[in-house]
């Protein structure tokens, strides 16, 4: 996507530091994507996201679905977002289970987890 400068892998969310794949704890897998403001807004990062992504099935800790907020703007944006995604899901008779939270401490993941799809021969994964 244009405007990303660089996504990372890591654990965010818990409240034990230094989760580990091994040892996740409470925390849950995110992507860190560090953008370039003036080319591409974070409500673009939210929409694409919600494009490629399925909120509508509760998962562990691990895997949860969660938007982390940096701003109260980014708040805001990511609040408004799973609105469009729950009025979405209504008509459907889904549920959507996205928490919305201010981000803490983000700890990279370990090296195998950096550049995925890089790493894949074929994949239909998320692309930022």
């Amino acid at each position: 996507m244009d405007g990303v400068v660089r996504t990372v892998v890591g654990y965010t969310g818990g409240s034990e530091p230094n989760p580990t794949y091994s040892n996740i704890k409470d925390a849950t897998e995110a992507i860190l994507v560090e953008f370039d403001p003036s080319v591409v807004s974070y409500e673009d990062i939210l929409l694409e996201w919600s494009k490629q992504h399925s909120p509508y099935f509760p998962q562990k800790t691990q895997y949860r679905s969660a938007i982390f907020y940096r701003t109260e703007e980014q708040r805001a944006l990511a609040l408004e977002r799973v609105q469009a995604l729950e009025k979405k899901a209504e008509l459907q008779d889904r549920n959507v289970f996205v928490s919305v939270e201010e981000v803490g401490p983000f700890y990279q993941a370990e090296e195998y987890h950096q550049d995925f799809l890089k790493k894949q021969t074929r994949s239909r994964w998320l692309q930022v």
